[in-house]
C-alpha cells in the first residue's frame, strides 16, 4: 500500500513499528555475556552438551555468551560454564559424583570453580554458592556433561585401602 507524502501513518503500521522499537529496547536489558573461550572450546565434542543445556537453573535464566563452547545463567551471572579447558589429573581436591558425573571442587572465595573428571574435553563451571546452590548447578548440569564420555572416575580413600600391593 502506498501512502501519499505527508499522510498519516495507518495506525497497524504504527503499532508494528512501536513493537519492533519495543523488542530491541528490551533485548538491550540483556547484554550478551563477555567469556573467554576455553583453549579447546572447537572440539566437536562440546556440541552435544552444549545443546543439551537447561534454559534455566533454578532462577537463572540462560543468557547469550559471545564465544564458542560457553554458556552463563543469570543477570547478572550466577553460573558461566566453559567446554574445552585442559583435563584435571590426579588431584587431592574434593571430588564429588553428582548423577554418573564427577566433578572436581576448588572452593575460593567467593567462587568456587568445579571441572568434570574423566572427560575429554573437560568442562568448567564458575559459581558462587552464596548465590546459587552448587547442589542444584551440578544436578541440572549432570545430563548435558554426561554427553561427553566418561573414561576415568575419581577415586577416594576407601578405594585406595582396596589396591593390591606390590609384594
Amino acid at each position: 500500500m502506498q501512502l501519499p507524502h505527508g499522510s498519516p501513518r495507518p495506525p497497524r503500521l504504527l503499532a508494528i513499528a512501536t513493537v519492533a522499537v519495543a523488542g530491541l529496547v528490551l533485548s538491550a536489558c540483556s547484554p550478551v555475556v563477555d567469556v573467554t573461550p576455553a583453549k579447546d572450546a572447537a572440539n566437536a565434542a562440546c556440541a552435544p552438551m552444549m545443546l543439551a543445556l537447561p534454559d534455566s537453573l533454578g532462577d537463572a535464566k540462560l543468557r547469550k555468551t559471545n564465544s564458542q563452547a560457553t554458556a552463563a545463567w543469570g543477570d547478572p551471572s550466577l553460573v558461566v560454564l566453559r567446554c574445552g579447558v585442559n583435563v584435571p589429573g590426579p588431584t587431592t581436591d574434593r571430588c564429588v559424583s553428582v548423577n554418573g558425573v564427577d566433578w572436581v571442587i576448588k572452593e575460593g572465595n567467593p567462587v568456587w570453580t568445579l571441572t568434570t573428571f574423566g572427560r575429554e574435553p573437560a568442562t568448567e563451571i564458575l559459581m558462587d554458592p552464596n548465590k546459587i546452590s552448587s547442589a542444584t548447578v551440578l544436578a541440572e548440569l549432570a545430563a548435558p556433561a554426561a554427553k561427553i564420555k566418561a573414561t576415568r572416575k575419581c577415586v577416594g580413600q576407601e578405594d585406595l585401602q582396596n589396591l593390591p600391593t606390590g609384594k
